[in-house]
C-alpha cells in the first residue's frame, strides 16, 4: 500500500514546543516508555537534530543502524520489542555535524526518514520534532500527513505559556489542519539555580489557561522532581528510575487521556 512503512501504525502523534528548553524530548520520552508501562507498543521518531537526548536517556547511544527490504530499522530498547525508537541522530557520522545542515538538504532528509522507517507494528508513533514553526516542521508534517497524523501535543512550562511560542504551535496547528490532542505543561522544564526554594514562584495553571483560550484540553501538569533529574545526570538507568518518580503518576495518567482521546478521533 502507499502507507508502506507507517501501515500498521495505529495512531501518530507529533509532540511540538514554541522553542527549546522546554523538556519536550523528555516529556516524548516519558510519554513512551508509560505507554509501554500500559501494554502499548510504542515508537518514537526523533527528528529533532537539537542534541541526542532521547537515545541518551533510553541507554542506547549511537548504535549501529541497520538496513532492510523496506527501510532502516529501528532500535529496540528491550527484548519484548515494546519500544521502538529511530532518532536522526544515528544516522549521522558525527553528532556535531548537524548544525551545518541548513535549509533543504535538512528538509528533504527529514522527508526521506520520516518515511524510511520500518516499524511494523505500533499503537502509537510519536514524533518529536524540533522547537519552532519552520520549514522543518512543515517538511516532517506534509510526509507524516501522506499516511496520517492523529494531531499534536503542545509541551510548555510555566513561564512559557505568557509568550507568544505556545500560540504560535496553535496557530500553525490550525493552520495545516492538525488537530491539537492538548497541552501538557511541563513543571520540570527549568532548572531552578537555587534548588527547591524558588521553585514554587512560577504560578501554576498556566497551560490550564490557554488550553481555555484556545479551546484545547489541557493534559495536565508535569512535577519537577529533583530526585529523577539527578539519577539522570549520575547516569542511572532512566528507565529503571522513571516508574518510582513523582513524575510517573502524572505522565501515566496524561498518557491515559491521550490515549482514550486518541480512540475517539
Amino acid at each position: 500500500s502507499d502507507d508502506g512503512n507507517l501501515s500498521q501504525v495505529r495512531h501518530v502523534v507529533l509532540v511540538l514546543s514554541g522553542k527549546g528548553g522546554v523538556g519536550k524530548s523528555t516529556i516524548t520520552t516519558e510519554l513512551a516508555l508509560a505507554l509501554r508501562h500500559a501494554g502499548k507498543k510504542v515508537g518514537i521518531l526523533d527528528v529533532d537534530l537539537c542534541g541526542p537526548s532521547i537515545p541518551r536517556m533510553l541507554g542506547v547511544g549511537r548504535p549501529d543502524v541497520h538496513q532492510c527490504d523496506s527501510g532502516w530499522v529501528p532500535v529496540y530498547t528491550d527484548a519484548q520489542k515494546s519500544l521502538a525508537l529511530m532518532s536522526i541522530g544515528f544516522l549521522l557520522e558525527d553528532p556535531d555535524e548537524a548544525v551545518v545542515w541548513r535549509g533543504p538538504k535538512k528538509t528533504a532528509m527529514i522527508a526521506q526518514f520520516v518515511s524510511d522507517v520500518a516499524w511494523g507494528e505500533l499503537d502509537v508513533l510519536l514524533v518529536d520534532t524540533p522547537p519552532g514553526t519552520s520549514d522543518e516542521h512543515l517538511a516532517v508534517l506534509e510526509n507524516l500527513k501522506k499516511h496520517r497524523v492523529d494531531g499534536a501535543v503542545l509541551v510548555t512550562t510555566p513561564q512559557a505559556v505568557s509568550t507568544g511560542d505556545v500560540r504560535r504551535e496553535i496557530t500553525f496547528c490550525k493552520k495545516t489542519g492538525v488537530r491539537i490532542l492538548g497541552i501538557i505543561e511541563n513543571m520540570s522544564g527549568f532548572v531552578c539555580p537555587h534548588c527547591s526554594d524558588c521553585s514554587n514562584i512560577f504560578s501554576k495553571g498556566g497551560g490550564e489557561e490557554l488550553a481555555k483560550l484556545t479551546g484545547s484540553t489541557f493534559l495536565g501538569s508535569v512535577p519537577l522532581d529533583p530526585l529523577l533529574s539527578t539519577s539522570i545526570e549520575e547516569g542511572k538507568d532512566f528507565m529503571q528510575s522513571f516508574p518510582e518518580s513523582a513524575t510517573f503518576s502524572a505522565i501515566s495518567s496524561i498518557s491515559q487521556t491521550l490515549f482514550n482521546s486518541l480512540q475517539t478521533a
